[in-house]
């Protein structure tokens, strides 16, 4: 099997690293992954300036680069350039702290999964909420178990699966289960001051509000200890209002 692994915490994360080591008996693990934090760089890809890709081996079929670029330029460089054959799975993470929600719009690690899917090869975000060694360890072993199972069914094209491991202080979780995108808002505030040079700026902040009253959730099963998969596509279309949508002639006078 051969695995392209990235993520958004920056190539010596402890749980991308947790992840390869996890991982290297099943095949030719590869990682290509930002050189730094780029949390929360959403889909972004760089356009004005070279990318420096710089390899790092660890064994000889284990080894990758680091990257002065964003996640989804990662998966996209490391897919169309630095490898020799596209990988038959991609793994993102496993990223310190969940991407439940609206986090998937921001998220560097769902983005690099997202990039994978686009470029036609299967794909899954992994995210865990307050991680330590041990809830790391744990989370790439049942990646390794379950991939490598019979209850396995790879994302089709145009999907990925975005999944999400629960605070392990709550307990090892018992059930992984599928559910739709929830409702996770943040109280956004803006801590206004002063740079040594007299520039203003504004520093983004605020509380994380997650809506649990909705059971079924990413966002609720997440709370009460689930495991959870989300099937994310890369249809956006809102096929219910297209339908509905009048056509629009154009008045002669702009023609």
């Amino acid at each position: 099997m051969r695995i392209l692994l990235s993520n958004d915490d920056g190539f010596y994360a402890t749980g991308l690293t947790i992840l390869r080591r996890v991982l290297e008996p099943l095949g030719q693990v590869v990682v290509v992954a930002p050189e730094g934090q780029r949390s929360a760089s959403g889909h972004a890809i760089t356009m004005h300036k070279p990318l420096y890709p710089r390899r790092v081996d660890w064994s000889p079929s284990s080894y990758g680069w680091r990257v002065n670029g964003t996640p989804a330029d990662c998966v996209k460089l490391g897919i169309g350039a630095l490898l020799d054959e596209a990988p038959d799975l991609v793994l993102s993470g496993i990223n310190q702290g969940s991407n439940l929600g609206k986090d998937v719009f921001y998220s560097g690690t769902v983005s690099a999964a997202v990039e994978a899917m686009l470029l036609g090869v299967p794909a899954m975000a992994l995210s865990l909420d307050n991680g330590h060694d041990a809830a790391f360890e744990w989370a790439a072993q049942f990646i390794r178990w379950w991939i490598t199972g019979p209850d396995f069914v790879p994302p089709p094209p145009g999907t990925l699966y975005n999944i999400n491991f629960p605070d392990p202080r709550h307990g090892r979780p018992r059930v992984m289960k599928g559910a739709p995108l929830g409702q996770r808002d943040y109280a956004n505030e803006f801590q206004k001051g002063q740079d040594p040079h007299g520039r203003e700026y504004y520093w983004i902040s605020g509380e994380r509000i997650d809506r649990l009253d909705e059971e079924e959730t990413d966002v609720a099963l997440h709370h009460r200890g689930f495991i959870t998969l989300t099937p994310l596509s890369m249809n956006w279309v809102n096929e219910s209002l297209l339908a509905r949508l009048p056509e629009v002639s154009v008045p002669e006078r702009w023609g």
